[in-house]
């Protein structure tokens, strides 16, 4: 419990509500502004506390038994409401538009430093995972041929997509980036991993790109952050964080086996075909 005791949880009213440890890269960044705006928030309720209460106590009837009706004379509410006002647009101008830019700025980036590629895909009420193969290429996605929740909706006679494979449980190496093309075949959903500090809404018919490279070898879990219907609750997937070797292996026994199959089946269409 006190392994992971730092200096700065000590300070960090996050981890004090429960927020699991950081495990990603870009991280602490996130928990960095996510402590600002709970201090910001924390000094605001105090305030308000502290003036609803002087108000219960200097504005009783017994003290007032005559109505006021002229209302404040001076401007000191005035004044504090700027400030808050102030406050709000330096945490919005100093900290969450340069963190979301340096955030966006990276992708190309990663791009360069052989990411794992994934889609994520949403739908009522689970997550599925297509995986781009050996190849490191996603077959063509035709969204017309979805016909299960969860669908990949994999083009069956594009060769690049024949090593591609659709896992239940995203596994990722620790210490390798990773780009999650989040999705959905039904409604608005949300992909959400609190460890790694990081969420994307799943839209229907696009493939939105997020990215971040997972610090530590974890089991976790992936939520959906968007009301999406009864069973919202139990929309949780599993995110697995392995070796580089242990993910290696894995992936590229799934990847083989899709690929004879696919390719298996690809030959026999086309026989037919003929």
């Amino acid at each position: 419990m006190f392994s992971n005791f730092t200096i700065a949880s000590l300070f960090s009213p996050s981890e004090w509500l429960g927020l699991p440890e950081n495990n990603s890269a870009h991280g602490d960044q996130v928990g960095h502004m996510m402590d600002v705006i709970t201090w910001f928030m924390l000094a605001l309720f105090i305030g308000w506390t502290i003036f609803f209460f002087i108000c219960l106590f200097k504005f009783t009837k017994k003290k007032n038994p005559k109505a006021e009706y002229h209302g404040v004379k001076n401007h000191v509410s005035t004044h504090l409401e700027i400030g808050v006002i102030i406050i709000e647009a330096v945490l919005l101008l100093g900290f969450a538009l340069p963190l979301w830019a340096e955030r966006t700025d990276t992708f190309d980036r990663v791009l360069e430093e052989n990411p794992v590629r994934v889609r994520a895909i949403g739908y009522q009420f689970g997550w599925k995972f297509h995986y781009a193969g050996n190849d490191g290429k996603f077959g063509y996605i035709d969204r017309d041929l979805v016909n299960t929740p969860g669908d990949a909706c994999i083009y069956p006679d594009d060769p690049n997509g024949f090593d591609d494979f659709v896992a239940s449980t995203l596994k990722l190496p620790v210490g390798r980036p990773a780009i999650v093309n989040v999705t959905s075949t039904d409604v608005i959903h949300n992909f959400s991993i609190i460890p790694m500090r990081i969420q994307q809404d799943a839209i229907p018919g696009k493939d939105v790109p997020m990215w971040f490279t997972p610090l530590n070898e974890l089991e976790t879990s992936v939520v959906c952050g968007q009301l999406c219907g009864e069973g919202h609750a139990d929309m949780i997937g599993t995110l697995v964080v392995e070796s580089e070797k242990s993910f290696t292996d894995w992936a590229s026994k799934l990847s083989s086996e899709a690929y004879e199959a696919n390719k298996a089946a690809y030959e026999k269409r086309q026989a037919a075909a003929q």
